[in-house]
């Protein structure tokens, strides 16, 4: 039975079809980037220009990860992604572009080496995760603190390995990092202090190259203090996350903080 059969077969109907569409983007994102090597995501605005600052730093960062044999993915658009794109494949690096078919067509940009498309943003954001030894993130709007939370939500429950997180531009950073402590540290303590551990701030694209060149190369850089995984318990599953292991190994450590009284 071809696909376009099991597309109309009243069987299957479209519900179905969408199943095969889903694999279908897993299967090609798998095996487009399942050989680029080392790689680094670097996320940020699509709306920023080319004399914008972020821009020709974010195209500094790509050049440099490509210049040390690292791999750049961005998400194949504009603004920041265009940039990073553009230092990586300028400097003869390999240069991914994960695009996203969206009602308002993004226009892919031209410095991808590496091209995929998909419809489905969850498909596309597994390929962030599952091929890269890092993220450095540049200012950016709701994608890019989309991706950001993300990662700090994978490092935190165990489900990846702990790479750097690495945000760039501390003007840009530092206000949601003082109310994150300020308000879900320690007025609600909806995140333990720790947690504030699990990505770090620059100025300085430099800075933020070594530190996942120095994760890439070995060395426990980022959130050090988490447990280390070997054996059955550190198993990686298909799409990159570690599969579920005994409830009672690896909790996080409780947070001793007394009670806060009732208001």
């Amino acid at each position: 039975m071809t696909i376009e059969e099991i597309r109309h077969h009243s069987s299957f109907g479209y519900e179905a079809w969408r199943v095969l569409r889903i694999v279908g983007e897993f299967v090609e994102g798998f095996e487009t980037l399942a050989s680029i090597g080392p790689a680094v995501s670097i996320f940020g605005s699509a709306r920023m220009s080319a004399s914008d600052k972020w821009y020709q730093e974010a195209e500094r960062c790509g050049r440099l990860l490509a210049q040390r044999g690292t791999a750049v993915i961005t998400g194949g658009g504009p603004g920041v992604m265009e940039a990073a794109n553009k230092g990586a494949c300028e400097a003869g690096g390999i240069s991914v572009g994960l695009n996203i078919a969206l009602p308002m067509e993004q226009q892919p940009n031209p410095y991808q080496t590496h091209e995929l498309t998909f419809n489905y943003f969850f498909c596309r954001k597994v390929m962030f995760v599952k091929y890269a030894k890092g993220f450095i993130i540049f200012p950016g709007g709701y994608g890019t603190f989309d991706e950001f939370f993300e990662a700090l939500t994978l490092i935190q429950t165990f489900k990846i390995d702990p790479f750097p997180v690495v945000c760039v531009g501390t003007e840009f950073w530092n206000d949601l990092v003082k109310w994150m402590r300020r308000t879900l540290d320690e007025k609600f303590r909806t995140i333990s202090p720790e947690d504030l551990d699990l990505f770090k701030l620059t100025d300085n694209v430099e800075e933020a190259v070594e530190i996942v060149q120095a994760h890439i190369a070995g060395e426990p850089v980022t959130a050090a203090g988490l447990p280390q995984f070997s054996g059955a318990e550190g198993e990686v599953s298909a799409e990159g996350t570690r599969v579920g292991v005994d409830k009672h190994q690896h909790k996080r450590p409780r947070d001793k903080r007394p009670k806060k009284p009732a208001d």
